[in-house]
């Protein structure tokens, strides 16, 4: 059951970027480096309220499922009682929704491919950059598991 909700969360990712770059990848230049950013609002491809308004839009499309959802699936569709079922759970689903994110979304589509290239930023290649490559797979070995750890324990403290 676990692989198959990391996979969903894993699918769910993929329609949010899926939907973001339809008319382009300026519609999620927001995932992108700052000076990606700054070059695409000087090019005029999109302006700063834009770039706002999809900032929020994506976070709410990303987070209220991963900071929500999981925590939901795992306490109420899968049973877990206690801390570490709850926070053994979630780490698994969020270890496989991020292992996507980072080899296929990042490593393949976004690396590989030209659907996430923008006009006018080529000489800004690659779009994630070591230092964001690295901060992303702390994120993926570290924050995760220690944000599993915090809502499990904030489910326990409600007997859960």
């Amino acid at each position: 059951m676990l692989i198959l909700e990391g996979l969903l969360m894993s699918f769910w990712l993929l329609i949010v970027c899926v939907v973001g770059i339809a008319n382009g990848p300026v519609g999620l230049v927001v995932l992108f480096e700052q000076d990606v950013k700054d070059r695409v609002i000087e090019l005029g491809l999109i302006t700063k309220e834009k770039m706002k308004k999809n900032a929020v839009i994506t976070a709410l499309a990303l987070f209220i499922p991963t900071l929500i959802g999981v925590p939901l699936l795992v306490y109420f569709v899968n049973g877990a009682r206690g801390f570490r079922d709850g926070f053994t759970q979630m780490a698994i689903i969020y270890l496989i929704m991020n292992l996507f994110d980072r080899f296929f979304i990042d490593w393949y589509w976004v690396g590989h491919t030209k659907a996430w290239d923008i006009e006018g930023t080529e000489d800004l290649k690659p779009y994630i950059p070591k230092k964001a490559f690295i901060r992303k797979w702390l994120g993926t070995i570290v924050v995760f598991p220690i944000l599993s750890a915090i809502i499990a324990y904030i489910f326990q403290l409600f007997g859960m």
